[in-house]
């Protein structure tokens, strides 16, 4: 199984229908087929570093992830999501043993910037964004 996890806040001024609908985005993202299973919701952690909700979804494996990746409901969802964010914080953790794998991951998040530009430019663009690339940045991005 493999987990990400996404801590983020809205950028200051979203209203809450964009907030409800930015959730229901993440939410159709992780009913997605390769989703085995996720949560979106409220981040109970430290207020002090400012951020307000959690994501979460985990896929039984890599064939999975990149079928994950590359739903029409994640894509489509990122142009709305990314937009409202004014903080995210990566992390994974999986249970294979794999000692590439989180290579394997990295090239697949970099392959998708590869296709999607506007894509990792938008990641970057984030005050922030660290961990979903393993170096906190968006490869090939700009």
């Amino acid at each position: 199984m493999i987990v990400n996890t996404l801590r983020f806040s809205f950028k200051d001024g979203t209203s809450e229908a964009d907030k409800e609908a930015v959730l229901a985005a993440m939410r159709r993202t992780a009913s997605t087929e390769p989703v085995a299973f996720a949560t979106v919701g409220r981040y109970f952690g430290d207020p002090a570093e400012g951020f307000t909700h959690v994501y979460c979804a985990g896929v039984p494996n890599l064939a999975a992830l990149e079928r994950y990746l590359h739903e029409p409901a994640h894509i489509e969802g990122d142009w709305l999501i990314i937009p409202h964010l004014q903080q995210l914080a990566a992390f994974r953790f999986s249970d294979d043993p794999d000692p590439d794998l989180d290579a394997r991951i990295l090239a697949l998040h970099t392959h998708k910037v590869e296709m999607y530009p506007e894509w990792g430019r938008l990641l970057n663009a984030i005050p922030g964004a660290k961990g979903a690339f393993g170096d906190g940045t968006a490869r090939r991005a700009s």
